[in-house]
């Protein structure tokens, strides 16, 4: 009788030691960050200051911190928006940070990305070069003016500033023309007179105005739409990585949540973090000075506005970069996935 109480305890003392061995099946699936397999976040961001929640969240280690320790993470630079899409599409990136425009470009296209957050709002000014003549937006009719690539989000913020001073954009000089060229070669043209004006992230505007080049037209707060308050940093996932990987995407938008919070409590402390970044990123370090000015020129917000960013959208389609949009107009609905930043700001 002995032997078989023996017996029958060992076997349930094996089975329960085997059933904790193997997990409750399922119960892991969309935890990766968690689990014994190592998995890398391969994650693109912009070599833009306006990117500082990205940079901040890298050095100050809130990222990796927020993936686990069983995380690798690969950042990726991109110079434009353009470029960061296509990655993203062909999987070259899993998640990361950008401009809208190039997003819906991409989503109307694929519908394979996702908007998950908002970074930061604002940051872009319109600079005009000293002896252009042009001193406002209504005296860049026949002038030529830079925005950082065709069809990222300075040139659609350009249009509506056009459009509502009633100019038009034009392949010659009964309007304004425009040139897509990098923010650093603008700087050039315009030392050497080539470009009348430009519309540029921060802290291209101040830099060109720092060094006596030209002055700045229309601050931050004055570009539409919004005056400023528009997103132009956001926080964008592909679809694959996000459904198999959800945690993980979650992890990300809370590491950006501790950068913001950082920016905001500890401007000073963010600028060599800021510019350390940017030396990886780029090769060469930004001043601290301009750093400043750029963060004194960014609402860091995690919020999405659609409106705002509907109005660009079909700023997009009446340029022409956005094809195939039926009478029924614009549907944007499957471009955003809200949800973890709804859980986040809930607290759970």
């Amino acid at each position: 009788m002995y032997r078989k109480v023996a017996y029958s305890s060992l076997m349930i003392v094996l089975i329960l030691t085997l059933l904790s061995g193997c997990g409750t099946p399922g119960l892991g699936s969309n935890s990766s960050s968690k689990s014994d397999n190592p998995i890398t976040v391969k994650l693109g961001v912009l070599k833009n200051v306006t990117h500082a929640p990205a940079f901040v969240a890298i050095k100050k280690g809130y990222l990796q911190e927020r993936l686990g320790a069983n995380v690798k993470i690969e950042v990726q630079g991109f110079s434009n928006g353009s470029d960061f899409s296509t990655a993203m599409a062909t999987g070259q990136i899993d998640i990361g940070y950008v401009g809208p425009s190039p997003v819906i470009n991409q989503y109307i296209r694929s519908k394979n990305i996702r908007i998950l957050s908002g970074a930061n709002n604002g940051g872009a000014v319109l600079v005009a070069r000293k002896g252009s003549g042009v001193t406002s937006v209504k005296e860049m009719a026949g002038k030529l003016v830079a925005i950082p690539t065709k069809g990222s989000t300075n040139e659609i913020s350009l249009r509506l500033l056009l459009q509502e001073q009633g100019l038009q954009v034009s392949a010659d000089k009964s309007g304004v023309q425009l040139i897509a060229m990098a923010p650093a070669d603008t700087l050039t043209a315009m030392k050497q007179g080539q470009v009348d004006a430009a519309l540029l992230p921060e802290p291209w505007g101040t830099q060109i105005m720092n060094e006596g080049i030209g002055d700045i037209v229309m601050d931050w707060d004055q570009i539409p739409p919004n005056k400023g308050n528009y997103p132009l940093t956001i926080i964008v996932s592909g679809d694959g990585f996000l459904k198999d990987h959800r945690d993980l995407a979650k992890s990300v938008l809370l590491a950006n949540e501790d950068a913001i919070k950082f920016i905001k409590d500890s401007p000073d402390d963010t600028y060599s973090l800021v510019s350390d970044e940017l030396k990886e990123l780029t090769g060469k370090g930004l001043d601290a000075e301009l750093i400043k000015a750029t963060l004194a020129h960014l609402h860091l917000t995690m919020n999405i506005d659609q409106d705002a960013l509907k109005i660009m959208a079909q700023v997009a389609v009446d340029a022409g970069y956005i094809k195939g949009v039926g009478a029924e107009g614009l549907d944007l609905a499957g471009l955003y996935d809200l949800s973890l930043l709804k859980e986040i700001q809930e607290g759970k």
